[in-house]
C-alpha cells in the first residue's frame, strides 16, 4: 500500500541529493577574479562554504538596511577593501552570512549533539552538551569575521614585506634622474603582481585618468589602512606640497621602514622563548618524565601486584 509513496519519496530524495551535489561541484570549480586597474586579472578566492550560501543572502540582507547597522557596514566595507576583496563580496553579504551559517549548519550540529547525548547521557559529551549546543553555532557565526580578519592580516604582512624593496627601487630611479611618476610606472610594469603592486597600479591609472598625485596617494592610504604606508604617503604628500626633494624623502622612509621591520623581527625573536614554554611544559617534560621514571614505576607496580 505504501510502496508507491516510498518509491516516489526515495526518487525525490535522490534527485535532491544529485542536484545539491551538482550545485556544490559547480561552485567548487568556479574561480573568482578581481580586475586590476590596468585590465589584468588576479585570482581571489572566497571560502567555498561562503560561496555555497551566498544565494541565500537576499533573504536576510534587508535586515541590515536599518540605520543602526550603518557604522558596522562602513567598518566591514573598509576591511573588505583593505583585504583586497572589493567587488567580490559586500559588507551586507558578510553580515548576512553571520546569520545564515548558524541557521543552515547549526541545525545539523545541534541534531548531531542531541543524538550523541541521547545514546549515552552519562558520557563526557553528555555532560558538556549545553556548552556544545552553543559552541557550534557561535563558531559558525564568527567565522566570516575571523576569515576577513585573517585575510586582512595576510595582505598587510605582504605589503609590509614588499614596501622597503619598492621604496629602494623608487629611490634609485628618482636619484638616477627619473621623475617620480615615471619611476612608479616602470616599477609597476616590471614587478610581480602582489598586494602592494595592485595598489600602485591603481594609483598610476587614477593619475592617468585625471586625479592629482596627492589625491591618488591619499586614496591608496585609505584603501590599505596600514600605518607604514600611511606614514610614507603623508611624507610624499608633504614633500610635494613643500617642494622638497622626493628622492631624499624616499630614502629616509625606506630606512625607517627597514628599521621597523628589524624591530618587528627582534620582537618576534624575543617572544619565541615564551611561546615555546607552553609546548615544553605540556609535551616535553611529561615525555622526559615517562622515559626516565616509567621503567621504575613499572617495576614497582609489578612488585606490588
Amino acid at each position: 500500500m505504501f510502496k508507491p509513496f516510498t518509491i516516489t519519496l526515495s526518487c525525490m530524495w535522490a534527485v535532491a541529493c544529485a542536484g545539491l551535489a551538482w550545485y556544490c561541484s559547480t561552485i567548487m570549480q568556479q574561480i573568482t577574479y578581481i580586475t586590476l586597474a590596468d585590465g589584468r586579472k588576479q585570482e581571489r578566492q572566497i571560502p567555498i562554504l561562503f560561496r555555497l550560501l551566498l544565494p541565500l543572502v537576499p533573504n536576510v540582507s534587508p535586515l541590515f538596511n536599518m540605520k543602526i547597522f550603518d557604522k558596522s557596514k562602513a567598518r566591514i566595507g573598509r576591511n573588505i577593501v583593505s583585504a583586497g576583496f572589493e567587488g567580490l563580496i559586500s559588507a551586507q553579504e558578510l553580515m548576512s552570512l553571520r546569520i545564515i551559517l548558524p541557521l543552515v549548519l547549526g541545525t545539523p550540529w545541534i541534531l548531531f549533539i542531541y543524538s550523541a547525548v541521547s545514546a549515552n547521557p552519562e558520557s563526557i559529551l553528555g555532560k558538556m552538551s549545553a556548552a556544545l549546543y552553543i559552541l557550534g553555532p557561535l563558531l559558525l557565526s564568527i567565522s566570516p569575521s575571523s576569515w576577513l580578519s585573517k585575510a586582512l592580516k595576510t595582505r598587510h604582512k605582504s605589503i609590509q614585506r614588499s614596501l622597503p624593496f619598492v621604496l629602494d627601487l623608487l629611490t634609485l630611479s628618482v636619484e638616477a634622474g627619473m621623475d617620480f611618476m615615471t619611476a612608479l610606472q616602470r616599477n609597476v610594469e616590471r614587478s610581480v603582481i602582489d598586494p602592494l603592486t595592485e595598489e600602485l597600479v591603481r594609483v598610476v591609472r587614477e593619475i592617468q585618468l585625471g586625479k592629482t598625485r596627492r589625491e591618488a596617494l591619499r586614496a591608496m592610504s585609505e584603501r590599505i589602512n596600514l600605518q607604514e604606508t600611511r606614514s610614507v604617503i603623508n611624507a610624499l604628500v608633504q614633500a610635494d606640497e613643500l617642494g622638497v626633494s622626493i628622492g631624499a624623502i624616499l630614502r629616509i622612509q625606506a630606512d625607517q621602514i627597514r628599521q621597523r621591520r628589524f624591530e618587528r623581527a627582534e620582537k618576534l625573536a624575543n617572544e619565541a622563548p615564551v611561546k615555546m614554554l607552553g609546548p615544553l611544559l605540556l609535551f616535553i617534560f611529561p615525555a622526559v618524565f615517562l622515559v626516565l621514571l616509567g621503567p621504575i614505576l613499572y617495576q614497582a607496580a609489578q612488585r606490588f601486584m
